[in-house]
């Protein structure tokens, strides 16, 4: 997989990205599983915004980016998950169009009828693009791992958007 060349982004997404202080990780946290994963028990954790019906969306407004989450039961209806990404690069037209893109979780009942793993009874969703991450590593994450816990996740799948 190749990466766009900077100079095909707009402007302001140029002056942004050399502006932007990332974050490095040294380690990488990491921790190998102490059994299969069929044996273990996973949760499903996506950057894509999604939002059950009835729950508050996610605000959009929030400068730097909302860093809550937005709890999915493992039963929920996938097709019904409201979509709140934030990012403006980011097209939506197959996310929208089916959400196991960004949230695979019919895919995952598929295996763990098949045995092959053995999914939690609660997933998360958390807004991308989130610029200003500060608030959401000293408090959202740790909420949410300890959610996690608490439901005896012992693996997370991680979905990206």
């Amino acid at each position: 997989m190749s990466s766009a060349p900077l100079a095909d982004l707009p402007l302001s997404h140029r002056v942004f990205l050399a502006a932007y202080r990332f974050r490095a990780l040294d380690p990488v946290p990491f921790a190998r599983l102490a059994k299969p994963l069929a044996e273990s028990r996973l949760a499903l954790v996506t950057s894509g915004g999604l939002v059950p019906p009835g729950a508050p969306p996610f605000d959009l407004s929030f400068r730097g980016g909302d860093p809550s989450f937005r709890v999915i039961d493992r039963d929920a209806d996938v097709a019904t998950l409201a979509i709140h990404q934030r990012s403006e690069d980011f097209d939506h037209a197959g996310f929208e169009a089916d959400r196991n893109l960004g949230f695979p979780l019919e895919r995952l009942r598929e295996l763990e009828a098949r045995g092959e793993l053995r999914l939690a009874p609660r997933h998360l969703s958390f807004m991308g693009s989130i610029t200003a991450p500060g608030r959401l590593v000293k408090e959202t994450a740790p909420a949410a791992a300890d959610l996690l816990l608490s439901d005896g996740v012992e693996a997370a799948l991680l979905v990206p958007l």
